[in-house]
Protein backbone atom coordinates (compact mmCIF):
# COMPACT_ATOMS: atom_id res chain seq x y z
CA UNK A 1 0.00 0.00 0.00
CA UNK A 2 1.59 3.27 -1.26
CA UNK A 3 0.63 5.91 0.96
CA UNK A 4 0.06 9.80 -0.19
CA UNK A 5 3.04 11.95 -1.91
CA UNK A 6 4.09 14.72 -3.85
CA UNK A 7 6.74 15.33 -5.93
CA UNK A 8 8.35 17.37 -2.88
CA UNK A 9 11.51 14.86 -2.19
CA UNK A 10 13.64 17.16 -0.49
CA UNK A 11 11.96 16.34 2.73
CA UNK A 12 10.64 13.17 4.07
CA UNK A 13 7.04 12.40 3.47
CA UNK A 14 4.86 13.47 6.85
CA UNK A 15 2.33 12.78 8.80
CA UNK A 16 0.64 14.71 11.42
CA UNK A 17 -1.59 13.61 14.16
CA UNK A 18 -3.02 15.20 16.84
CA UNK A 19 -4.25 13.54 19.83
CA UNK A 20 -1.45 11.03 19.12
CA UNK A 21 -0.08 10.05 22.95
CA UNK A 22 -1.93 7.48 23.51
CA UNK A 23 -4.78 5.07 22.16
CA UNK A 24 -6.31 4.97 18.42
CA UNK A 25 -4.43 8.61 17.61
CA UNK A 26 -0.59 6.95 18.81
CA UNK A 27 -1.35 3.96 17.00
CA UNK A 28 -2.01 5.88 13.59
CA UNK A 29 1.35 7.68 14.38
CA UNK A 30 3.15 4.28 14.91
CA UNK A 31 1.90 2.77 11.87
CA UNK A 32 2.58 5.45 9.28
CA UNK A 33 6.29 5.91 11.17
CA UNK A 34 6.71 1.89 10.06
CA UNK A 35 5.67 3.18 6.87
CA UNK A 36 8.97 4.89 6.40
CA UNK A 37 6.96 8.48 7.11
CA UNK A 38 8.04 11.18 9.32
CA UNK A 39 5.11 10.79 11.91
CA UNK A 40 4.29 13.46 14.58
CA UNK A 41 2.44 13.08 17.31
CA UNK A 42 0.88 15.96 18.72
CA UNK A 43 -1.41 16.30 22.41
CA UNK A 44 -1.26 17.69 25.45
CA UNK A 45 0.44 14.61 26.79
CA UNK A 46 3.60 14.75 24.95
CA UNK A 47 5.73 11.91 27.08
CA UNK A 48 6.22 8.31 25.31
CA UNK A 49 8.92 5.88 24.10
CA UNK A 50 7.04 4.72 20.82
CA UNK A 51 9.58 4.15 18.22
CA UNK A 52 10.12 6.13 15.28
CA UNK A 53 7.31 8.99 16.41
CA UNK A 54 8.09 12.28 16.83
CA UNK A 55 6.06 13.81 20.02
CA UNK A 56 4.98 17.61 19.77
CA UNK A 57 2.66 19.47 22.52
CA UNK A 58 -0.48 20.68 20.99
CA UNK A 59 -3.57 22.11 22.42
CA UNK A 60 -6.41 22.26 19.27
CA UNK A 61 -8.49 24.79 21.52
CA UNK A 62 -5.04 27.15 21.01
CA UNK A 63 -4.94 28.62 17.44
CA UNK A 64 -1.61 30.08 18.24
CA UNK A 65 -0.11 26.84 19.20
CA UNK A 66 -1.43 25.15 15.87
CA UNK A 67 -0.11 27.86 13.82
CA UNK A 68 3.58 27.69 15.40
CA UNK A 69 3.31 24.10 15.18
CA UNK A 70 2.21 23.98 11.41
CA UNK A 71 4.86 26.67 10.62
CA UNK A 72 7.56 24.83 12.00
CA UNK A 73 6.51 22.47 8.98
CA UNK A 74 8.18 22.11 5.53
CA UNK A 75 6.15 20.18 3.96
CA UNK A 76 2.90 17.91 5.51
CA UNK A 77 0.90 14.70 3.22
CA UNK A 78 -1.35 13.49 5.88
CA UNK A 79 -3.69 15.15 8.97
CA UNK A 80 -5.45 12.53 11.23
CA UNK A 81 -7.27 14.75 13.39
CA UNK A 82 -7.87 12.63 16.54
CA UNK A 83 -7.96 14.97 19.58
CA UNK A 84 -11.24 15.10 21.39
CA UNK A 85 -12.59 14.89 24.90
CA UNK A 86 -15.60 12.97 26.59
CA UNK A 87 -17.29 13.84 29.64
CA UNK A 88 -19.93 11.59 30.41
CA UNK A 89 -23.17 12.99 32.18
CA UNK A 90 -20.73 16.46 32.75
CA UNK A 91 -22.19 17.78 29.04
CA UNK A 92 -25.68 18.76 29.98
CA UNK A 93 -24.05 21.98 31.37
CA UNK A 94 -23.57 24.30 29.08
CA UNK A 95 -20.05 25.22 29.71
CA UNK A 96 -18.98 21.65 29.69
CA UNK A 97 -21.26 21.22 26.47
CA UNK A 98 -19.05 24.35 24.63
CA UNK A 99 -15.63 22.85 25.69
CA UNK A 100 -16.28 19.64 24.22
CA UNK A 101 -17.27 21.44 20.77
CA UNK A 102 -14.36 23.15 21.30
CA UNK A 103 -11.75 20.71 21.19
CA UNK A 104 -13.96 18.00 18.86
CA UNK A 105 -15.09 19.85 16.70
CA UNK A 106 -14.03 23.33 15.81
CA UNK A 107 -10.42 21.94 16.97
CA UNK A 108 -10.76 19.50 13.99
CA UNK A 109 -11.78 22.92 11.84
CA UNK A 110 -9.06 24.53 13.17
CA UNK A 111 -6.07 21.98 12.13
CA UNK A 112 -7.98 21.62 8.97
CA UNK A 113 -7.62 25.06 8.00
CA UNK A 114 -4.64 25.86 9.40
CA UNK A 115 -2.95 22.91 7.37
CA UNK A 116 -4.64 23.18 4.09
CA UNK A 117 -1.96 25.45 2.30
CA UNK A 118 0.69 22.33 3.25
CA UNK A 119 -2.06 20.05 2.18
CA UNK A 120 -2.40 21.40 -1.08
CA UNK A 121 0.98 21.59 -2.20
CA UNK A 122 1.48 17.97 -1.43
CA UNK A 123 -2.32 17.03 -2.90
CA UNK A 124 -2.46 15.03 0.60
CA UNK A 125 -4.99 13.83 2.98
CA UNK A 126 -7.33 14.14 6.00
CA UNK A 127 -8.75 11.73 8.09
CA UNK A 128 -11.09 13.35 10.74
CA UNK A 129 -12.17 11.48 13.62
CA UNK A 130 -15.80 10.96 13.67
CA UNK A 131 -17.86 7.81 15.66
CA UNK A 132 -20.53 5.45 15.75
CA UNK A 133 -22.30 8.59 17.34
CA UNK A 134 -21.85 10.42 14.24
CA UNK A 135 -25.08 8.19 13.60
CA UNK A 136 -26.94 7.84 16.38
CA UNK A 137 -27.94 9.62 20.11
CA UNK A 138 -25.71 9.21 23.12
CA UNK A 139 -28.02 9.90 26.07
CA UNK A 140 -25.23 10.91 28.67
CA UNK A 141 -23.07 12.79 25.84
CA UNK A 142 -24.61 15.33 24.02
CA UNK A 143 -21.82 17.64 23.32
CA UNK A 144 -19.32 14.46 22.31
CA UNK A 145 -22.32 12.91 20.35
CA UNK A 146 -23.28 16.87 18.37
CA UNK A 147 -19.34 17.00 17.96
CA UNK A 148 -19.25 13.71 16.05
CA UNK A 149 -22.34 14.46 13.59
CA UNK A 150 -20.76 17.67 13.28
CA UNK A 151 -17.27 15.73 12.24
CA UNK A 152 -19.07 13.71 9.61
CA UNK A 153 -21.02 16.42 7.90
CA UNK A 154 -17.81 18.81 7.93
CA UNK A 155 -15.95 16.01 6.23
CA UNK A 156 -18.36 15.66 3.82
CA UNK A 157 -18.33 19.45 3.31
CA UNK A 158 -14.51 20.20 3.26
CA UNK A 159 -14.29 17.16 0.46
CA UNK A 160 -16.21 18.90 -1.62
CA UNK A 161 -14.59 22.24 -0.96
CA UNK A 162 -11.36 21.17 -1.43
CA UNK A 163 -11.08 18.20 -3.78
CA UNK A 164 -10.35 20.97 -6.60
CA UNK A 165 -6.93 21.46 -4.36
CA UNK A 166 -6.13 17.78 -4.79
CA UNK A 167 -6.92 17.55 -1.05
CA UNK A 168 -9.09 14.57 -0.03
CA UNK A 169 -11.17 14.73 3.45
CA UNK A 170 -12.36 11.65 4.87
CA UNK A 171 -13.13 9.54 8.09
CA UNK A 172 -13.19 6.98 10.18
CA UNK A 173 -15.93 6.27 12.55
CA UNK A 174 -14.98 3.88 15.56
CA UNK A 175 -16.92 1.64 17.42
CA UNK A 176 -15.99 0.17 20.96
CA UNK A 177 -12.11 0.35 20.74
CA UNK A 178 -9.97 -0.17 23.89
CA UNK A 179 -8.55 3.26 24.94
CA UNK A 180 -8.47 5.21 27.79
CA UNK A 181 -11.91 7.67 27.02
CA UNK A 182 -13.92 3.56 27.16
CA UNK A 183 -11.82 2.14 30.30
CA UNK A 184 -14.80 2.80 32.51
CA UNK A 185 -17.29 1.37 30.30
CA UNK A 186 -15.21 -1.98 30.27
CA UNK A 187 -14.38 -2.28 33.74
CA UNK A 188 -18.40 -1.84 33.94
CA UNK A 189 -19.15 -5.99 33.35
CA UNK A 190 -22.61 -5.40 32.74
CA UNK A 191 -22.42 -2.88 30.16
CA UNK A 192 -19.17 -4.73 28.78
CA UNK A 193 -21.14 -7.48 27.94
CA UNK A 194 -24.05 -5.59 26.58
CA UNK A 195 -21.50 -4.08 24.24
CA UNK A 196 -20.01 -7.25 22.67
CA UNK A 197 -23.79 -8.90 22.65
CA UNK A 198 -24.93 -6.66 20.28
CA UNK A 199 -21.29 -6.54 18.06
CA UNK A 200 -21.14 -8.93 15.66
CA UNK A 201 -17.73 -9.65 15.76
CA UNK A 202 -17.86 -10.04 19.33
CA UNK A 203 -14.79 -7.92 20.78
CA UNK A 204 -13.59 -4.58 21.47
CA UNK A 205 -11.84 -3.41 19.04
CA UNK A 206 -8.10 -2.10 19.55
CA UNK A 207 -6.63 0.91 18.18
CA UNK A 208 -4.12 -0.83 15.92
CA UNK A 209 -7.50 -2.00 14.36
CA UNK A 210 -8.64 1.68 13.46
CA UNK A 211 -5.09 2.37 12.16
CA UNK A 212 -4.97 0.22 9.38
CA UNK A 213 -8.27 1.70 7.78
CA UNK A 214 -6.35 5.53 8.34
CA UNK A 215 -3.53 4.26 6.58
CA UNK A 216 -5.66 2.83 3.70
CA UNK A 217 -7.74 6.48 3.17
CA UNK A 218 -4.14 8.09 3.22
CA UNK A 219 -2.50 5.83 0.25
CA UNK A 220 -2.98 5.77 -3.45
CA UNK A 221 -5.09 2.85 -3.27
CA UNK A 222 -8.19 5.03 -2.01
CA UNK A 223 -7.10 8.16 -4.63
CA UNK A 224 -10.73 8.26 -5.86
CA UNK A 225 -12.41 8.40 -2.17
CA UNK A 226 -13.41 11.51 -0.88
CA UNK A 227 -16.24 12.57 1.51
CA UNK A 228 -16.62 8.78 2.85
CA UNK A 229 -17.57 8.06 6.67
CA UNK A 230 -15.57 4.66 7.10
CA UNK A 231 -17.33 2.51 10.02
CA UNK A 232 -14.70 0.89 11.89
CA UNK A 233 -17.59 -0.80 15.09
CA UNK A 234 -17.22 -4.90 14.12
CA UNK A 235 -20.52 -4.27 12.81
CA UNK A 236 -21.87 -2.51 15.46
CA UNK A 237 -24.21 0.12 13.85
CA UNK A 238 -25.45 -2.59 10.99
CA UNK A 239 -27.93 -4.29 13.78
Amino acid sequence: MSLTSSNMSDSPRTALVTGGANGIGLAIAQAFAAKGMRAIAADLLTSSDAAGVEFRRLDVASEMEIAELVNSLDRLDVLVNCAGVIRRDEEFELSMFERVLDINLTGTMRMCSACRPLLRDSRGAIVNMASMLSFFGGPRVPAYTASKGGIAQLTKSLAAAWAPEGIRVNAVAPGWIETPLTEPLREDPARSAAILSRTPLARWGTPEDVAGPVLFLCSKEAAFITGAILPVDGGYSIL
